[in-house]
């Protein structure tokens, strides 16, 4: 399952020369498997109320073309991996059909005191 979500650069995501600040892409792609978590019925303010959070443990990332001021991205998404305690996604934000930034990201499920926790049942049902 690929899950699709649209971005518009704004002004304030641009550094000085007009590009996308790298660490922006971040922020895209975190915004986006939120959105495909959300949408796949998890309800992350009720997972942290029953003592359960989701933390990035590894994010790969390859910057591969610059976007621009007012371009119209797609972040997709897609589950790659799933183990009890965590699963790997690898996400692509493209301009029209053009990759442009491309990152590999680990979610770790954990208490919140930091130690590994088993995935909820609604979040392992993401992979089928």
């Amino acid at each position: 399952m690929t899950h699709s979500w649209p971005i518009r650069v704004y002004y304030e995501d641009v550094d000085l020369a007009g590009i996308v600040y790298y660490a922006n892409y971040l922020r895209y792609i975190e915004r986006a498997r939120s959105e495909m978590v959300r949408e796949a019925g998890v309800d992350q303010v009720a997972m942290r109320r029953n003592g359960i959070v989701f933390a990035v443990s590894r994010v790969e990332a390859d910057y591969l073309k610059p976007a621009h001021y007012d371009d119209n991205l797609v972040v997709e998404t897609r589950l790659t991996r799933m183990t009890p305690a965590r699963f790997d996604m690898e996400q692509v934000v493209k301009r029209d059909q053009t990759v442009v930034f491309r990152a590999a990201v680990t979610i770790v499920c954990m208490d919140l005191k930091g130690r590994p926790t088993r995935l909820p049942v609604v979040v392992s049902q993401m992979a089928q």
